[in-house]
This record gives structure tokens, sequence and C-alpha cells, in this order.
């Protein structure tokens, strides 16, 4: 398994919509996506810190590959629509689960 952390600076007064917007046009589809096992949508819980990350789990490399592209592992799944809600562009990381299953 790969989890995939999607992470964006939002601007405040936007983060209510921002969220509203991952869930209903980035979440809801990706269930269709082969190899995805599950998300999370996460905001800051602060006043001051305004990150929003996406907690994805896809099968394997060629899972998460087939969803973001050949450049997957530097390269964010973003639209350019959501310019309009992000401080910087969002940055991508990813984890292999370590330990008891």
């Amino acid at each position: 398994m790969i989890v995939r952390i999607w992470e964006a600076q939002v601007t405040p007064e936007r983060a209510d919509e921002f969220c509203a917007k991952l869930v209903t046009e980035v979440l809801s589809g990706l269930d269709r996506a082969d190899g995805f096992g599950g998300a999370e949508l996460m905001r800051s819980a602060t006043d001051t810190d305004h990150r929003i990350l996406v907690i994805t789990r896809w099968r394997d490399e060629a899972a998460v590959r087939a969803y973001a592209g050949p450049m997957w592992r530097i390269r964010p799944v973003w639209a350019e629509g959501e310019f309009g809600f992000l401080r910087h562009p969002p940055t991508v990381s990813h984890f292999i689960p370590v330990g008891p299953d």
C-alpha cells in the first residue's frame, strides 16, 4: 500500500468552500479509480494554520501512477480552478505503512 498526502495552504476566508469542493468534486470520484483504497480530508485545527490535507491510500505504485500520471512522486494532482483557494501550489508526499497490520 502507498499513502499519498496532498497538502495545500488555503486562504482562510475560502477554506470551508474549498473543503466542500474537494468532497464533492475530488473525493467523490476517487472510488472509480482502480487500486484506490480510501481517503480522508483533514483541515488544520488551529485558527492560524490554514492547511488542508487529502490523504489517500492506493494498492500499489501502478495504481498511484494511473491516477496521478508518470510524475506521481513529485507532481500533485490539482485543477486550475483551485488557484483562487490556494496561497501556494500544493505539495505531495508518499509513505509506506510500517509495523503490525
